[in-house]
């Protein structure tokens, strides 16, 4: 069992940086694939950003690329998100996400895909 804790949304200018933190809890975090995910009001939830368990592959979302960047520290047991020059349409609660695999290299895109999620942390670009 893995519990998820984000940290680190807030309200910023188009243009601005945020870094989201997520806290997980659990002696197997190695053991797990990470993704963030963001659901804005009235739409689904989609995917942002993943990296596999070694940390050594990454993806991302079309609409991110070149501004996020996800990282994760097995020691500390956390995986953050960089987000730079934030537009209006990044708003939206930024959810955590963990997902057990046996595959080191492996990165996963689907919502279905993943085990375990945290309780989301409000992302606010102002125009």
């Amino acid at each position: 069992q893995v519990q998820l804790v984000e940290s680190g949304g807030g309200l910023v200018q188009a243009g601005g940086s945020l870094r989201l933190s997520c806290a997980a809890s659990g002696r197997t975090f190695s053991g797990y694939a990470m993704g963030w995910f963001r659901q804005a009001p009235g739409k689904e939830r989609e995917f942002v950003a993943g990296i596999s368990r070694s940390g050594l592959r990454t993806r991302y979302a079309d609409s991110v690329k070149g501004r996020f960047t996800i990282s994760r520290d097995n020691a500390k047991i956390t995986v953050l998100l960089q987000m730079n020059s934030l537009k209006p349409e990044d708003t939206a609660v930024f959810f955590c996400a963990a997902k057990s695999t046996l595959y080191s290299t492996y990165t996963y895109g689907k919502a279905v895909d993943y085990d375990y999620w945290g309780q989301g942390t409000q992302v606010t670009v102002s125009s």
